[in-house]
């Protein structure tokens, strides 16, 4: 799945690498869009979208297991001048600029504070995924115009540290399935699970290297089923990825507090003192991060002062 690819090349965008690139071909030079300026256009395209299209918010008005592809989001009529006409059906149809359909949230990547957008049709009955965790959904992107460029025809898992960073921003503010049951066929049916639809600016997005049958900074458009997820541990070091971000920024790249450029999420041994991480964890109770020895403050799988480990004899 395309939204699956691009974990290394987004350290990459957020390490600024990829501003000018040379063409071998022809000589030219690349020069990727001031983020602060696309982001601006892409919140002005985003909310004209808005204005310009509805859902069939009367399927959802009775609480029911309903999936992506009950969500039916339209444009409005036009007339023969191309002129927008008024929205069909109003009793059974929403547009998405009425106040309080679409939640508008905010966030910073790449240093540039962006605004993303949410229709919420059902929060789940579950647990909620950290941003780093694997999830099972089913999916479908397409762009503003409607082409569809990616979709799952199963449940299908993803880990989010590999997906784009939208995902990674709105899946942690749903919850999974409450209850489940596996038929005798094999298949498995959820029960209340997370439903809804993202509208991820192209900064959150792709952006100037998007995978084929998406262009350069497009805004994408995603309906999502969160079934099920499961606490990563990377490096398995006892210490969850989700709690290697240790400034809570929900990027875990760029946490390496030994500074050999290992990431802390893929490094175990964290603070580089020659005691394995999961050995750190002094008590033995599975949790190296409630462990310091010296009372500092620093728990003693971040501090390389801290040397005692679990393996020592009595």
């Amino acid at each position: 799945m395309k939204i699956k690819n691009y974990c290394a090349l987004l350290l990459v965008l957020v390490l600024g690498f990829t501003s000018c690139k040379k063409d071998d071909d022809n000589g030219s030079t690349f020069v990727e869009r001031d983020r602060t300026e696309q982001q601006v256009a892409d919140r002005d395209s985003l909310l004209g979208y808005f204005e310009t299209h509805y859902y069939n918010s009367s399927m959802f008005e009775t609480p029911g297991d309903y999936s992506i592809s009950d969500i039916e989001i339209s444009e409005l009529p036009m007339d023969e001048n191309g002129n927008y006409l008024e929205m069909p059906d109003p009793e059974n149809n929403t547009m998405l600029s009425d106040p309080g359909v679409i939640e508008v949230h905010t966030t910073t990547f790449a240093d540039v504070e962006y605004e993303y957008y949410i229709l919420r049709l059902n929060q789940g009955g579950g647990d909620a995924p950290n941003f780093c965790d694997d999830v099972r959904v089913n999916y479908v992107g397409n762009m503003q115009d409607g082409d569809i460029f990616d979709s799952t025809v199963n449940p299908d898992d993803f880990d989010m540290i590999n997906l784009i960073p939208g995902w990674r921003r709105v899946l942690p503010q749903f919850n999974t399935a409450s209850s489940f049951v596996i038929n005798g066929d094999g298949t498995v049916a959820y029960s209340d699970y997370g439903l809804g639809v993202m509208f991820v600016p192209s900064g959150l997005g792709f952006y100037s290297s998007p995978p084929f049958g998406v262009t350069s900074y497009s805004n994408l458009i995603f309906k999502f089923a969160l079934y099920q997820t499961e606490i990563n541990d990377h490096d398995e070091d006892g210490v969850p990825t989700y709690l290697e971000d240790i400034d809570n920024d929900d990027d875990i790249f760029d946490e390496d507090t030994d500074e050999d450029d290992i990431p802390n999420y893929l490094d175990i041994d964290d603070d580089g003192d020659g005691v394995l991480t999961i050995y750190e964890d002094i008590d033995n109770d599975g949790d190296p991060t409630n462990d310091d020895t010296d009372g500092d403050g620093t728990p003693n799988y971040l501090d390389a002062d801290s040397t005692e480990s679990n393996q020592d004899e009595d």
